[in-house]
């Protein structure tokens, strides 16, 4: 994963180059997504400029061995930690999660832009509660305890710190407090409120905007947005399938995605709009006049039918069973 792969997020980048290029690599970054954001390839980019020999032009170079081993996702001196349930002893200082690593990485080299249900689906882990438990941290500390295999840093990306049981997260503020030489922790969250305080505040944060909420392009959808909301205002779903229809057969899998996020921006203006924030939907009437009609959690959930319609598209998954599947949501969650 190269920095000329990630979509959009270009002053995370900047800021995220800036640190190796200037020798000033924090001890711990914490990367804020929304489920399903984009957080997990940014970090991999990062630790691949962090170890590429043949850095250049603020990217690495993407065929050096150490490149070639993270976007493998089997760099000896790069651990990744996420939730899992347990199956024996929270006292024992085997890694719980080892077992799984196989599944975990075929899940992030198939899709880097996972949510924590693809995650725990993977995994077989529906329906459970997974958890970081201390017996990861247990093992945790131990691996960094040892000299980094092959020179230089040793890092660690965790996945959804905020699953951390408390004996978890005391061990790991240990180790942010007194971090060994040369280690670096990329903590991916969707909940930075639930974590220590104390974690929180030893972690240089950066906000991770999924492209889907990140301001749209200037796209001209032909008024379908439009006619699809005035159908599932009038709960005409014949209307609204219709609409469905002209979006299924957009041109192209790329005009496809652009009308998901040209949709999902105007309803972050809607969702704006209604916590009182009208002056930062840019003036935008047809948002204003939505945030009026709908209810209060509509934004969210269209949000996250778009995200999920987006990583659906990347998958090839039909188009017209896509978005007649959207259609269907956004009609119950209006």
């Amino acid at each position: 994963m190269r920095f000329a792969d990630i979509v959009g997020n270009g002053p995370v980048v900047k800021a995220l180059a800036g640190m190796v290029d200037s020798g000033r690599v924090p001890h711990a970054v914490m990367l804020h997504e929304n489920d399903g954001g984009g957080a997990f390839p940014l970090a991999l980019a990062f630790l691949q400029y962090l170890y590429c020999s043949s850095r250049s032009g603020g990217d690495c170079c993407g065929v050096c061995p150490a490149c070639n081993k993270i976007s493998k996702l089997i760099h000896s001196d790069v651990h990744f930690v996420f939730p899992v349930v347990l199956s024996g002893s929270s006292a024992s200082e085997t890694s719980p999660s080892e077992p799984f690593l196989g599944d975990f990485r075929a899940l992030a080299l198939g899709n880097p832009r996972f949510s924590e249900h693809e995650l725990y689906s993977a995994l077989g882990f529906e329906g459970k509660n997974p958890v970081i438990a201390v017996a990861e941290a247990n093992a945790l500390l131990r691996s960094l305890s040892l000299h980094s295999l092959e020179g230089g840093y040793t890092s660690v990306v965790i996945y959804l710190p905020e699953r951390m049981n408390a004996a978890a997260s005391n061990k790991l503020l240990k180790m942010l407090e007194e971090p060994p030489a040369q280690t670096l922790f990329i903590l991916i969250t969707h909940a930075p409120e639930r974590l220590l305080p104390t974690i929180v505040s030893r972690c240089q944060m950066f906000r991770v905007a999924s492209p889907l909420v990140s301001a749209a392009a200037s796209y001209d959808d032909g008024g379908v947005l439009a006619s699809l909301m005035e159908a599932l205002l009038s709960r005409d779903l014949s209307a609204a399938l219709a609409a469905g229809d002209q979006m299924a057969s957009l041109p192209s899998r790329e005009s496809a995605k652009g009308f998901c996020r040209y949709a999902a921006e105007k309803f972050r203006r809607v969702f704006l709009v209604q916590q009182g924030l009208q002056q930062l939907a840019e003036g935008d009437s047809e948002a204003v006049a939505w945030a009026g009609r709908v209810n209060r959690q509509f934004p969210r959930k269209a949000l996250e039918v778009l995200d999920r319609t987006v990583r659906r598209i990347d998958r090839n998954v039909n188009l017209k069973i896509l978005f007649t599947d959207l259609v269907d949501r956004l009609y119950i969650n209006i």
